[in-house]
């Protein structure tokens, strides 16, 4: 493996592109947050974990170590639709959203979207499909339709999570107990793809087992326009660079998905519950103060 990085040029282990768009959006970000004067120290720590989370999915050396085992690309899809999105939603202050919806400039189409079950179904249909073979290994050979499935599925997770986090209370959005109960549908929906992936009794993915189709993919990303006969000449197979067979290495991708969903969507639980007690203790306190007599002095 060591090797086969040292093949690779710093465009394709480090995606300097994406690494210089997050530069910019975060100080964009920080400009945007001092001549406002909104949003809280937990904001920023929110947003900028967010697009560290994102640069590790979308960028980084897991990017391309994701065209050679199924987990990495897993760990990928954690990142970015699992941790980077809610982190990101979070990040942003409630005035701007505020601000944005009520403007001229809202994207209006996307009220048609605007709802809790296009989202929940949007999202999970999305994923699944991306992860049906043919699809798969469809896309990850088509460069420029694999990146635009891939801001696809981003918008599609943040609407999804809109409805779980509900960032602005004075807009429409689920009560508590149905914020919970969406969670586990979300859960739900996403467990026949994991299964898919988990309990296949084969490799399904031509990308980490055909050879010929591995090196066509990875070749975009060798320095010097080298084609994929370098790689096959180097390395022979997707196999030779991957520490556990490609069946292994499928199934542990799937079980990695389907823990770390579980653990995040648990973390969201825990979330919901903190705002729903938070909110039932203003209006316990509410009730006090109204039922307090007054003094006529």
């Amino acid at each position: 493996m060591e090797t086969f990085a040292s093949s690779l040029g710093f465009r394709a282990l480090w995606t300097p592109e994406l690494l210089v768009t997050i530069v910019v959006i975060a100080i964009l970000y920080g400009l945007l947050v001092r001549k406002t004067k909104t949003g809280t120290v937990k904001n920023m720590i929110f947003f900028m974990s967010g697009l560290l989370a994102l640069y590790l999915g979308w960028g980084s050396p897991l990017y391309v170590f994701g065209h050679v085992m199924m987990t990495i690309h897993m760990l990928q899809m954690v990142f970015a639709y699992f941790i980077a999105v809610p982190l990101l939603l979070l990040g942003i202050p409630r005035q701007w959203y505020e601000a944005f919806l009520t403007s001229k400039w809202a994207f209006r189409p996307l009220r048609y979207f605007w709802n809790p079950i296009v989202a929940l179904l949007l999202f999970n249909g999305l994923f699944s499909f991306y992860h049906v073979p043919l699809m798969f290994d469809t896309l990850m050979q088509a460069p420029f339709l694999h990146s635009l499935y891939q801001w696809v599925l981003l918008i599609a997770a943040a609407l999804m999570w809109w409805y779980i986090l509900s960032p602005v209370p004075s807009t429409y959005k689920l009560p508590e107990l149905r914020r919970i109960f969406y969670i586990f549908a979300n859960g739900l929906l996403i467990t026949p793809a994991c299964a898919l992936i988990i309990f296949a009794p084969n490799a399904m993915y031509a990308v980490y087992t055909d050879p010929l189709i591995w090196a066509n993919v990875m070749a975009y990303c060798l320095p010097g326009g080298a084609g994929p006969e370098a790689l096959l000449a180097a390395f022979g197979s997707p196999e030779a660079l991957q520490f556990l067979d490609a069946r292994t290495d499928q199934q542990l991708a799937g079980v990695l998905m389907k823990v770390f969903q579980e653990i995040v969507y648990g973390i969201a639980i825990g979330y919901v519950f903190k705002q729903w007690l938070k909110k039932e203790k203003m209006q316990d306190g509410e009730l006090t103060i109204s039922d307090i007599p007054q003094s006529q002095g």
